[in-house]
């Protein structure tokens, strides 16, 4: 079965399954960062079947566990049906299509994606129904994705306009292409101190207009991003987020009658999955799909995500779980109270908090509980340890917890996938590719 716009269903070919799998033939290599050099020169089917150990890997390393990603991708899918979303998963997350594909099996509607060259990406690996969720100004993009829509009738694409000088800008590079259907547009709805999007109704209605106006646009919903306007889950911040929601409901409602076609209603980071399916859930039904964007759901974390996302325990039970660990080697203990790990800013992220150390070589309970990571350095961590830590000496292994996975994917090409993060003696038992 195969569906040309938003009503729900499934595609019979959503991703590429032999390019997915071929990623088993690369050649591992001094490239791959922290692979083993016994592994160098073999592909990736090869390693595997060596059955490998963590402990064969190099220091610094970044992890997935996956019993976390198989039960978060599960979770996410059941929750989003169970409410009535479509999910089309944020991919830039992970820029990794063997996840893709799991979530697309676990029956995700599409794959969201950020910039023309991630959809390039996902194109090249078969990927059917994409939603750029992001205003496409790059010439040279716009073309392509113009082109591509020309060659691959089974493709849907739609992105974002947020002003009437996007849409010329649009207009002016695709009078320039080949004829091919019209490129669907969201009209992008913003809120004051956010990031991009109409600031009011009436620069929103002037866009709708204007891609009305369009031969080569095709007006196809509205869209928008509530995580930019909040950042916790305090009253006044989930407040915020309703006011956003509502406002962008009542703009597809005074829209309706203006679409040509079905149309898409899309929200949702991973902070606040549950006020878009609160307000805006209702409006799913004949001629309107409301597709969920959220991407950081799949790895999870142990810090903003932790602290912030309704779908984790208590709250919910079971919850999402961290599946992303990193494990750093000590290299110095120079004074009283203080490590020097081998991770730093090139290998984990930083910028919505640092790093959570919770084990030491496979044991719980070593590390003081006031233990912290303080600071990064390019290639060094700061690892302040309050009271007694005579047992962390130089060369133990501590396993980290990252916050913020949308800014950890992006440093590493590869990653094994572990049977658990809480074994004492962790296995490798697939490895992850990324295209950043």
């Amino acid at each position: 079965m195969t569906i040309s716009n938003a009503d729900g269903r499934r595609s019979a070919v959503d991703i590429d399954r032999d390019a997915v799998a071929a990623l088993a033939d690369t050649v591992l290599g001094p490239h791959h960062k922290a692979v083993p050099p016994s592994a160098w020169g073999r592909t990736v089917g090869e390693y595997l079947d060596t059955a490998p150990e963590l402990a064969h890997w190099q220091t610094p390393v970044l992890t997935l566990d996956a019993g976390a990603l198989a039960a978060n991708t599960a979770l996410m899918a059941d929750w989003a049906a169970a409410a009535g979303l479509l999910l089309a998963p944020h991919g830039k997350t992970t820029m990794a299509p063997r996840l893709w594909r799991d979530q697309l099996d676990a029956g995700a509607w599409g794959i969201t994606l950020a910039t023309p060259w991630q959809v390039q990406v996902g194109r090249a690996f078969g990927v059917r129904r994409i939603l750029l969720a992001n205003a496409l100004l790059d010439p040279v993009g716009l073309a392509w994705i113009a082109g591509e829509l020309a060659r691959d009738p089974a493709f849907e694409f739609w992105c974002w306009a947020d002003s009437v000088a996007t849409v010329a800008a649009m207009d002016r590079v695709l009078a320039g292409c080949p004829d091919g259907p019209p490129v669907r547009v969201l009209v992008e709805l913003g809120g004051a101190r956010g990031r991009t999007g109409a600031r009011t109704p009436a620069e929103a209605h002037a866009v709708a207009a204007a891609i009305g106006r369009s031969p080569r646009l095709c007006l196809a919903g509205v869209g928008g991003y509530e995580g930019a306007l909040a950042h916790d889950r305090a009253p006044e911040s989930l407040a915020v987020v309703r006011g956003f929601l509502d406002r962008v409901a009542r703009l597809h409602g005074e829209l309706a009658d203006a679409y040509p076609g079905p149309a898409l209603v899309s929200a949702g980071g991973s902070a606040y999955p549950d006020l878009v399916a609160e307000v805006l859930g209702g409006l799913a039904g004949p001629g309107t799909a409301v597709v969920l964007r959220s991407g950081a759901y799949l790895a999870h974390d142990d810090g903003f995500y932790a602290a912030i996302s309704p779908l984790v325990a208590p709250a919910r039970e079971p919850g999402l779980r961290p599946a992303l660990h990193a494990w750093a080697r000590v290299l110095s203990r120079p004074e009283p109270g203080l490590a020097l790990l081998d991770a730093g800013r090139r290998d984990l992220p930083f910028d919505l908090g640092l790093p959570v150390p919770q084990r030491v070589d496979g044991r719980a309970g070593v590390l003081p509980a006031e233990a912290a990571v303080t600071a990064l350095n390019d290639q060094h961590a700061f690892l302040r340890l309050p009271g007694a830590a005579a047992d962390l000496p130089v060369g133990s292994v501590v396993r980290l917890g990252i916050s913020h996975p949308c800014t950890a994917f992006d440093k590493w090409r590869l990653l094994p996938v572990i049977d658990s993060a809480d074994a004492v003696g962790p296995r490798v038992v697939d490895l992850v590719q990324t295209f950043f």
